[in-house]
């Protein structure tokens, strides 16, 4: 049986993953009676629905819906990559897994498509003990579904929707909650709905309640109808978790055509100019929502109305922060006499710097060369198990070879997500990396992996042929 070999590493601190996903199975939907009323149920299964029989997920009345739940389990030939990056599972190997499905007589099995979904990514025991090899000693889990529930479009169906999932999470969590802690997902299409699942979640010890940073239909944060839902947030201390999303705006109802998402943006004009790879569409779509929240609610005076809210910008790498945080100051202190708005008690940067952190991804290494920009405002997400997921131990290597102290390297990989959150640093936790995993015999080799990598091993080559008029011979 083959074995996996990993590079001893140790670490002296305990890692909080503040990002990493689940996939939303369908006994979420199954088990949803046990959790709503007759109405949210009813609400439910007319707005969003699993279909066991056809395993699609059906929302608005339209099936195909959704990247999530008709995927567990995996699919022969296909790599599923909402549930990829599990322990060891590095890029290059996932790239020699994708090169096998090139061809039909090399495509992964059934059985090997099955071994490949990670099971944590649904079920808490596997994700414990894929963490413990990860390094992971607590995570924020959230869904992956995002960009399909601000499309609902009744109200109490996304209401009963957000319960079903906050509940399904919760019962996830309890598994051990020491380590485990969910974030919430809130039915922004209704503020009402919104501020009293903040409540609920609120008394469930939740500590974060995601919300995308532009909002389908419309419903940007800053619209006051929404105060309600901040204010709730400050009452309870819940975190306002903004996540993006590739807005691909499938779901948009028929006959809508107003343009509210620059990732929905930056997509069409991808896909329209024939841009070859679609994540490279994600890198763009993830960080044009981000920048433009964080200019947005700093420009505004956002969280000079909402003094003791705190907000976590997550899954958007940071690079671009500083350059951001830079220009907005820049530009308030040239334009403040034109400004329209109540001046601000405070530069953008100070205010990010005091309500906010946010995310990086272990490979992602300048965070760690400008250390005292960073300090109080980084927080680590892994992804996992999305396909570009990686371990701890990764971004303390990313961190050792820029020089990063380690008081610092403490601080992105735990304690500045803990603080915000609330949540007590463990006093037991994984100190020593796990060295060798056994994997089954077709396992990729060594050789397999490094001819997988070369450029043209992704390329499918069709034979030519040339008919009798024109030669006769094929090749």
């Amino acid at each position: 049986m083959p074995v996996q070999k990993f590079a001893p590493m140790t670490k002296t601190f305990a890692t909080f993953d503040c990002d990493a996903h689940v996939t939303e199975p369908p006994w979420l939907w199954e088990r949803a009676k046990d959790w709503l009323t007759k109405d949210e149920y009813d609400a439910l299964k007319n707005t969003i629905w699993f279909d066991a029989e056809s395993r699609q997920l059906i929302v608005n009345g339209k099936a195909a819906a959704g990247i999530g739940a008709q995927r567990i389990h995996g699919t022969p030939g296909i790599m599923n990559v909402l549930s990829l990056a599990g322990p060891g599972l590095k890029h290059d190997i996932q790239r020699a897994f994708n090169v096998r499905n090139l061809k039909r007589e090399t495509a992964i099995t059934a059985e090997q498509a099955e071994y490949l979904d990670h099971k944590g990514s649904y079920e808490p025991k596997p994700r414990l003990r894929d963490m413990d090899v990860q390094g992971i000693d607590q995570v924020m889990i959230i869904p992956t579904d995002i960009d399909t529930y601000p499309w609902l479009l009744n109200a109490v169906g996304a209401k009963a929707m957000c319960k079903a999932y906050n509940d399904w999470a919760f019962e996830y969590c309890q598994e051990n909650p020491a380590r485990l802690f969910f974030a919430a997902m809130l039915p922004m299409q209704d503020p009402k709905f919104a501020e009293q699942e903040v409540y609920r979640v609120a008394d469930r010890g939740c500590r974060v309640g995601l919300v995308r940073p532009i909002d389908a239909m419309g419903n940007y944060p800053l619209q006051p109808k929404y105060d309600r839902v901040w204010a709730a947030m400050e009452e309870t201390g819940v975190v306002y978790g903004m996540h993006p999303f590739p807005a691909f705006g499938s779901l948009k109802p028929p006959g809508y055509t107003e343009q509210h998402s620059g990732a929905e943006l930056i997509s069409i004009a991808a896909f329209s100019s024939g841009l070859p790879h679609n994540f490279l569409v994600n890198v763009q779509d993830f960080q044009a929502e981000a920048s433009l929240w964080v200019a947005m609610v700093l420009m505004t005076g956002f969280f000079e109305r909402f003094p003791k809210l705190n907000a976590a910008v997550f899954e958007a790498s940071s690079t671009w922060l500083s350059f951001v945080l830079d220009e907005c100051d820049k530009y308030y202190r040239l334009y403040r006499n034109e400004r329209q708005m109540a001046p601000l008690k405070r530069l953008p940067r100070e205010t990010f710097v005091a309500h906010c952190v946010t995310g990086f991804e272990g490979d992602e290494a300048p965070p760690s060369r400008l250390p005292d920009f960073y300090e109080n405002i980084l927080a680590w997400s892994s992804d996992v198990y999305h396909h570009d997921g990686d371990d701890a131990w990764r971004a303390i290597e990313t961190m050792r070879k820029c020089e990063l102290p380690e008081k610092y390297q403490n601080k992105f990989l735990g304690q500045n997500a803990r603080e915000m959150y609330r949540i007590e640093t463990p006093k037991d936790f994984i100190r020593d990396r796990v060295t060798e995993i056994e994997r089954p015999d077709w396992w990729p080799t060594e050789e397999e992996i490094k001819a997988a990598l070369k450029p043209d091993a992704s390329v499918m080559r069709q034979r030519a042929t040339y008919s009798a008029s024109v030669g006769g011979r094929g090749r």
